[in-house]
Parts: C-alpha cells; sequence; structure tokens
C-alpha cells in the first residue's frame, strides 16, 4: 500500500524534512500494519536529524518518529503483543517503533500495547517514550511514598508525567517551572517553585526538612548544581540529559545519550503500568499543539523552540 510519511532528506534544521509518498510492503510474521491516528514528537526526534549523534550518510534519507496511535489494519498471522492478541479493527500504541511520522506503519508485535479506551488517539500518542522515561527516572532514584523530590524542568512532556506518577505514590513533588505554569503544576499535585537566580533559597523555604531525590528534566547548570546541594546522596539524582559535567558530578543519566543507562527492561515494564494507570484516572497527558504531517517543519521549529508546556503531536 501507498502511504505518506516524513523524512529527513540531509542532517540540518527542520528545513531538511518533507513529506513524499512511499510504498510500504504487508507486515510479515509477527508484524502489525497499523494506520496512524496520531503520532507523538518528542527532542531526539530533531536531534538524529541534527547531526547531534552523528552524520553517517548512509542513514539518509531518514525516517522519523518513535512512537504513534492507531487502528490495526492486519496482521502477520496470529500476532499477540504485551497486552494480548493483536487482531485487525483493534486500537493500539506502537511504541518502540521506527517511522511514526507517516500515515501507516509496520511494527513489530512486540511494540503494540491496548490503547487506553479513556484516551484519545493524540493523548496515547504521546504517552509512551515520556511516560516510558518518567519510570525509569523514578525507579533509578528510587522516590517511593513519603519522599521530597525536586523535579527541574517539570513542565515539559517528561515532568508532566513524573509528577503525577510520583504524586499518585505518595511522594511529594517541589517543580521547576516558569511562573504561567504554576497552575497547571498546581493541578497536579505539585509544588510550584520558579526557577532562575534564588533557586536553591525557594526550595530550601518550600523543604527546610531536606529533599530525598532530585529529578533533572532541563539539564542547565542550574538543575545540576541546585541538585548536588540539596541531595546528600548522589545516587538518588537522576537527569535525562547526559552532559560530562553531569558524569564528572555523580549524577546518574538516563535514556539515549552518550553513556546514557538505557533502561531498557525498566522502559518495557513501564509500558502496561502507563496504561494501568491511564485506565485507573491518575496519568493523563496534556496536548501542547497538534499539526498535521504536511505542517512538519513548522512542528519541529515548535518543538525545538523548548518552549512546549505538554506534547506535540501529529494528527491524521
Amino acid at each position: 500500500m501507498q502511504i505518506s510519511a516524513v523524512i529527513a532528506t540531509a542532517f540540518g534544521g527542520p528545513e531538511v524534512l518533507s513529506v513524499v509518498d512511499l510504498e510500504l510492503a504487508d507486515p510479515q510474521r509477527g508484524e502489525v500494519l497499523v494506520e496512524v491516528h496520531a503520532a507523538g514528537t518528542n527532542p531526539i526526534d530533531y536531534k538524529v536529524y541534527s547531526g547531534y549523534y552523528g552524520s553517517d550518510p548512509s542513514s539518509l534519507p531518514m525516517r522519523l518518529g518513535y512512537e504513534a496511535a492507531g487502528i490495526v489494519l492486519a496482521t502477520g498471522g496470529e500476532v499477540e503483543g504485551p497486552s494480548g492478541p493483536i487482531r485487525p479493527g483493534d486500537e493500539v500504541i506502537a511504541y518502540r517503533v521506527s517511522g511514526a511520522y507517516a500515515s501507516a506503519i509496520i511494527a513489530s508485535a512486540s511494540s503494540i500495547v491496548a490503547k487506553p479506551e479513556a484516551m484519545t488517539f493524540d493523548e496515547a500518542s504521546g504517552l509512551m517514550l515520556t511516560g516510558t522515561t518518567a519510570v525509569h527516572a523514578l525507579r533509578v532514584s528510587t522516590v517511593t511514598a513519603g519522599d521530597t523530590v525536586l523535579m527541574n524542568g517539570a513542565a515539559g512532556g517528561v515532568g508532566l508525567l513524573a509528577i503525577q506518577l510520583a504524586v499518585t505514590d505518595g511522594a511529594r513533588v517541589i517543580a521547576t517551572a516558569g511562573e504561567a505554569q504554576h497552575d497547571l503544576l498546581r493541578s497536579l499535585g505539585a509544588e510550584p517553585v520558579t526557577y532562575g537566580s534564588g533557586l536553591l533559597e525557594r526550595v530550601k523555604v518550600l523543604a527546610p526538612e531536606g529533599v530525598d531525590a532530585a529529578l533533572d528534566f532541563v539539564g542547565t547548570d542550574e538543575a545540576l548544581d541546585v541538585s548536588i546541594a540539596l541531595v546528600e546522596d548522589r545516587s538518588r539524582i537522576v537527569t535525562i540529559v547526559s552532559s560530562p559535567r553531569a558524569g564528572e558530578l555523580g549524577v546518574k543519566a538516563i535514556g539515549g545519550g552518550p553513556g546514557a543507562d538505557p533502561g531498557t527492561e525498566i522502559r518495557a515494564a513501564a509500558r502496561l503500568e502507563l496504561v494501568r494507570r491511564v485506565e485507573q484516572g491518575s496519568l493523563r497527558v496534556i496536548i501542547e499543539a497538534t499539526y498535521p504531517l504536511s505542517e512538519v517543519q513548522a512542528a519541529h521549529r515548535d518543538l525545538m523552540g523548548g518552549h512546549a508546556h505538554g506534547k506535540i503531536v501529529f494528527v491524521a
């Protein structure tokens, strides 16, 4: 079948992105054909074509996107995913996949989980990458009920889910963000504090008894400095932005960056946990903006601006 898909034809900025028509083969044994109704965007999407991870010309043209939500059109025989048998007509989330910025994708059955009925396709397409990252960060920092945890850059996609997960589990969350996002963070159960000069003192006022763990979702020197000053046990400080300075300070980096812990097993197991929490009503995905695939360059300019508070997704 013929599909529309986004490709990067060179390394660079959003100007190298275009939508093309491609031919998609039938699903083979163990594979699933999914009609994409929405695809989530993430910072790693632009990093891979920007050259951040290298610029090997043999990887071009490059398909983009790691997560999508849609409806199963066909399967390669009888297949089963983490949440059970997969059949045509099922509403599903596909993660982790390759080339999710498309009208349809072929994915391994192992990457397919049932979409919670309570979620729209838009919301579901933005659940998994940020959600599994949030779970990974909380696991590594061993945040549990009764802990006070500082979350730096908490109004981004990962932070908004991490707040909900931690609060539901009984932790107290102090969340840094610009003042415009404070009401949103309060609505999720966090205690917001404005980042910038004087942050350390403001956090100490909120938590004079101390902070047990710190999660860095922004990667600034301020986030590292304040975390180090507040958390005695550095093994309980985690960043999703790998950097030489974080390594020098003994801060654990997670994710796909150089030297970071990918947490493959934790993240795979987290998919069903995230679905369960959505179904229980304790977790929701906040959508910042939606774009059609034809506006991929504009969407990535928005994404690269770093000011989105919630998910930016492509919709069919």
